[in-house]
């Protein structure tokens, strides 16, 4: 992607990361713009490589590149795999809430429609070659964020249910983002009560949508779609 907007001239590149990249957190702390990089999953090394292609080419090529690193979102259209939407529809249906671990491990969580407002203003505003931080501040444990989604819906706290950790689960995410907020003016708007009672009234709303979601028929539906229009599929879509 970045030789081909080198090629054609593009004016800004935006490359959206992850919090991943930095790594785990002990108790204390927030990753800073300038924090190293030290991923523990082939998923975040994969990105920070991602980053570190990226500035290589604003360094050697002068390339209008910026690097966003936000934390975890949640919000409408959330694939259902995803923490926050898997409680939600695991609570809707009345079945057990799978936490890893002892749920403990920490994450920041942020509106999707507040991060889509940062990455509009960096896009717009930013600097070229610069890294920013995105996140709310909200940290919350996972198992806390199961057991608000409960209480919304007024289901038992029996519910939860703790599984085996998975492989190289970081312990706690956290971003500092004044560097963002003093040079834009940008706020996070959407506090995680009202926000993740949004939500959960979105799926509630929408059950066909995840259901269909969570049954593979929207790969089925994009397939006739792009085939209808005579359009080639994406290569390996089917088995993604």
């Amino acid at each position: 992607m970045v030789e081909a907007c080198r090629k054609n001239r593009v004016s800004r590149f935006l490359h959206v990361s992850t919090d991943e990249v930095y790594g785990s957190l002990g108790a204390e702390g927030r990753f800073t713009e300038s924090s190293p990089l030290a991923p523990t999953s082939p998923y975040a090394a994969s990105k920070a490589a991602s980053d570190l292609l990226v500035l290589s080419a604003v360094k050697t090529h002068g390339f209008p590149a910026i690097i966003t690193r936000c934390t975890n979102n949640y919000g409408p259209f959330q694939f259902p795999e995803k923490f926050i939407p898997l409680m939600i529809s695991q609570a809707l249906e009345g079945r057990a809430l799978p936490v890893y671990g002892d749920g403990r491990h920490v994450r920041d969580w942020i509106h999707v429609s507040d991060h889509c407002r940062a990455l509009e203003l960096i896009l717009h505003r930013g600097k070229e070659g610069e890294i920013y931080n995105i996140g709310d501040g909200c940290e919350m444990r996972n198992v806390e964020v199961a057991r608000k989604i409960l209480e919304i819906l007024e289901r038992p706290a029996h519910l939860i249910c703790f599984v085996s950790d998975r492989l190289g689960h970081d312990r706690r995410y956290s971003v500092d983002c004044e560097k963002l907020k003093r040079s834009m003016g940008w706020e996070p708007r959407l506090d995680f009560e009202r926000g993740l009672r949004e939500t959960i009234g979105w799926y509630m709303e929408n059950a066909s949508w995840l259901e269909e979601t969570r049954s593979g028929q929207y790969r089925e539906d994009f397939e006739r779609h792009y085939l209808r229009r005579g359009a080639a599929l994406v290569p390996g879509f089917s088995d993604a």
